[in-house]
C-alpha cells in the first residue's frame, strides 16, 4: 500500500470485518484483535475484490515493501532521493542490500535496478503526455544526472527517444480531434 486511497480500502474492509486497525504502513496492517481463519479468508476475499491480497510469506512481504517504496519515491514524493538507492532501501527495510536484491532478483525476475529504471521511465512517459514540463525540467524532477542520460535509458526501455514519443502523443491528439470533429459533423 502507497497512497491514502489504498489505505481507507484497507481500514475500512478490517472495520467491516469487525477489527481495529492500529497502523497501516507500506504493505504491513497492525489489528488490535487476534484474527481467525474465517476472518481472514473474508478479508482476504473482500481485499481481493478492491484489487489488494493478503500476503504472509516473510519473503514475499519485503519484496512487496520493496516495490511500494520505488513507486512511492517515484510518483508521490516530491524530494530528490539525496542517497543512492540501494542505501535509502537497506535504511528503510533494515536489511543489506545485497540479501534485499539477491531476494528480489530470485523472485521477481528482475533486478531492483530494471525495476526502479523501468517505473522512473514510465513517470517519464506520464510527464511527456501529462505535464507542460520539458526534457530537461523531467530530468531534473526525476533525478537524472542528464538529459542524455534519461534520454539513452528511455531509449531502452521504450525503443524510442522522449521527443518521438512526445510526438506520438502530438499524432494521437491530432488523430483524435479529426475523429471528434468528424462526429460532429455527421
Amino acid at each position: 500500500m502507497v497512497s491514502n486511497r489504498c489505505k481507507i480500502i484497507v481500514r475500512s474492509e478490517l472495520e467491516a470485518l469487525g477489527l481495529h486497525c492500529v497502523a497501516i504502513e507500506l504493505c504491513e496492517v497492525e489489528i488490535m484483535e487476534d484474527i481467525s481463519d474465517e476472518q481472514r479468508i473474508a478479508l482476504d476475499q473482500m481485499l481481493g475484490e478492491s484489487g489488494f491480497s493478503l500476503i504472509s510469506e516473510r519473503n514475499l512481504i519485503l519484496i512487496e515493501k520493496i516495490k511500494a517504496i520505488i513507486i512511492e519515491l517515484i510518483h508521490y514524493n516530491e524530494k530528490q532521493l539525496v542517497i543512492n538507492l540501494s542505501d535509502y532501501l537497506s535504511i528503510k527495510l533494515k536489511y543489506s542490500y545485497t540479501y534485499l536484491a539477491n531476494l528480489f532478483s530470485k523472485n521477481e525476475d528482475e533486478t531492483i535496478e530494471h525495476f526502479f529504471i523501468t517505473h522512473k521511465i514510465e513517470m517519464v512517459k506520464e510527464l511527456l503526455i501529462y505535464s507542460d514540463l520539458n526534457i530537461t525540467e523531467i530530468a531534473d524532477q526525476l533525478n537524472y544526472s542528464s538529459v542524455a542520460h534519461l534520454s539513452n535509458q528511455f531509449k531502452k526501455i521504450t525503443g524510442l527517444n522522449p521527443s518521438q514519443y512526445k510526438q506520438l502523443k502530438l499524432i494521437r491528439r491530432k488523430s483524435f480531434e479529426h475523429t471528434d470533429n468528424n462526429l460532429t459533423q455527421n
